[in-house]
């Protein structure tokens, strides 16, 4: 069986730019190890937005700017980027909450063999959630499960929330 996992969003303006948190940079460290000491397919997501944020659907409802293409707050975090120093893994640029590229890709990477995913990442209720309902809703039969240490909602509240919801959705939650 191969094994991928999506690190979502770990992007200096969701650690500690524009839309940072404490806890967001809290789970930097077990997110890097858990990048570090995995064996299988990475898959990095890059939440990608042009000049024009502000004038977009999403921009209308969150009025601040983050992850312009190019600029500093759209760079992963410093100590992710070093955890995928020598790791083979994807990039996948999406302009909104979920990618529905994401699982044509696994399913690309997969070859036909039975495979699992693991999300780790930013924002647990926002990116996370919707990535791996996306993931789960074209791959009902894998196993599919996120690491809860290593992602951080807007809130701890709506982090929880988010955890129950995916939970609901019979993905497990590590």
């Amino acid at each position: 069986m191969k094994k991928f996992l999506v690190a979502v969003d770990l992007q200096n303006d969701f650690v500690n730019g524009a839309l940072g948190t404490k806890e967001a940079l809290a789970i930097i460290p077990a997110a890097a190890e858990k990048i570090r000491s995995f064996d299988g397919g990475i898959f990095v997501t890059f939440d990608t937005h042009g000049e024009n944020y502000l004038n977009t659907a999403e921009g209308r409802k969150l009025p601040v700017v983050h992850c312009v293409k190019g600029s500093g707050g759209w760079q992963l975090n410093e100590d992710i980027a070093a955890a995928l120093e020598g790791k083979n893994y994807t990039t996948v640029e999406k302009p909104t909450f979920g990618s529905v590229r994401l699982p044509r890709l696994i399913e690309e990477a997969a070859q036909g063999e039975d495979f699992s995913v693991e999300l780790i990442g930013l924002c647990t209720d926002i990116c996370v959630v919707s990535n791996a309902l996306l993931i789960k809703a074209n791959f009902p039969e894998m196993q599919i499960s996120v690491d809860s240490a290593c992602c951080a909602g807007v809130t701890p509240e709506k982090h929880n929330a988010a955890l129950e919801t995916m939970r609901s959705c019979q993905i497990d939650i590590l």
